[in-house]
């Protein structure tokens, strides 16, 4: 299994009750995304920047996620003038000393127990 992160990172001219009620529309299909493992949202209200942080267990559904409608409409969202995506592989040893929340580096660490 991969672990492979995505980061995204935003800037929003709204509110953070704005912000926020423009993602809850999203959480859904973002939570039932084949190959996600996990998302933690992230908000910086005092510069107006917020995104996220995924991890996925495939190369494959990272790409399919960047080249989803979910991905098209928040770079089509005229709240968010700018939308940065980059990817990254977890590092494991490293990881796994910090007790980051990668599945199979945890489940690796339990299994050991």
């Amino acid at each position: 299994m991969s672990n492979l992160i995505l980061q995204i990172n935003v800037t929003y001219d709204c509110s953070q009750a704005e912000l926020e009620n423009v993602f809850s529309h999203a959480v859904g299909a973002i939570a039932a995304f084949p190959g996600l493992t996990w998302k933690i949202w992230i908000i910086n209200d005092g510069t107006k920047e917020a995104g996220g942080l995924y991890c996925f267990d495939s190369e494959t559904a990272l790409t399919a996620y960047v080249n989803s409608p979910i991905i098209t409409a928040l770079k089509a969202n005229p709240l968010l003038p700018t939308v940065q995506i980059k990817a990254f592989e977890a590092i494991t040893a490293l990881t796994t000393q910090t007790r980051g929340p990668v599945p199979a580096l945890a489940l690796q660490s339990s299994v050991g127990a």
